[in-house]
């Protein structure tokens, strides 16, 4: 019955196709050029890495932005983020860690955090990233980094359009920053060029949207799975040796 079904109807095997490609797409992006922010699907985790030499950019990826880890080590992952992504959320709550504990712990792999904020769908994506920038003034990115990771949590998954900058400065007091500098800096818009030139490096280097990391110059586009990045860290730290 089940091959007579089959052979009667000529729709039936390409449905199936599609059907199955459609569950397989996983790695998923905030697109700069998407409409209205709905996340756009890309390929499978497994064609998600993308080689990005001669963009002309690869040179400036590491720039001298926030660094875990040491500046020796033969792995570069710089990742292009957007705070109010929340598929940079759910790099930053499941991948990261991962990351950090076998690879920048063990001076494999340094992480660099770059800004990437897609203003036109997250009306707060560019007072965060510099307000990341003004707590690094600081000493204390991290710090910020995870504290407004954390609280886009409280409010769950999508975008996030519930804060304002009041929130940024009584988060900043809350890991120790001191406020009035804070403060200051956060209004005066200090860090802005900064912020800039990260999106330009990110959208020289092909960033279509966020997360985008790189690999030691490979693009990794989406919040992949951790078996993504030890891939690609496995292998160039293959070739380091």
């Amino acid at each position: 019955m089940e091959n007579n079904s089959s052979s009667s109807n000529p729709f039936l095997i390409p449905g199936a196709i599609v059907v199955a490609g459609a569950l397989i797409a996983g790695a998923v992006v905030y697109s700069i050029r998407g409409s209205g922010g709905v996340p756009a699907p890309r390929q499978p985790a497994a064609a998600a890495v993308a080689d990005s030499a001669g963009s002309g950019a690869i040179g400036n990826l590491e720039d001298d932005d926030p660094m875990l880890g040491s500046p020796d080590a033969p792995v570069a992952v710089v990742e292009f983020s957007d705070f109010q992504c929340p598929f940079c959320r759910r790099l930053y709550g499941d991948t990261l860690p991962l990351l950090k504990e076998k690879y920048v712990k063990t001076g494999k792999v340094k992480f660099i955090y770059r800004d990437f904020p897609l203003t036109s769908i997250h009306s707060l994506a560019e007072k965060y990233a510099e307000a990341g920038e003004c707590a690094d003034e600081q000493g204390k990115f991290w710090l910020m980094h995870d504290k407004i990771f954390d609280e886009q949590d409280v409010l769950g998954q999508g975008t996030i359009t519930d804060f304002t900058t009041s929130d940024i400065k009584r988060w900043a007091r809350g890991i120790g920053l001191e406020g009035a500098k804070f403060d200051e800096c956060l209004d005066s818009g200090k860090y802005a060029e900064e912020v800039a030139q990260d999106l330009r490096d990110g959208q020289n280097a092909g960033v279509q949207g966020t997360p985008a990391t790189f690999v030691n110059g490979r693009l990794i586009s989406g919040a992949v799975p951790i078996s993504v990045f030890e891939q690609a860290i496995e292998g160039e730290l293959a070739k380091a040796k």
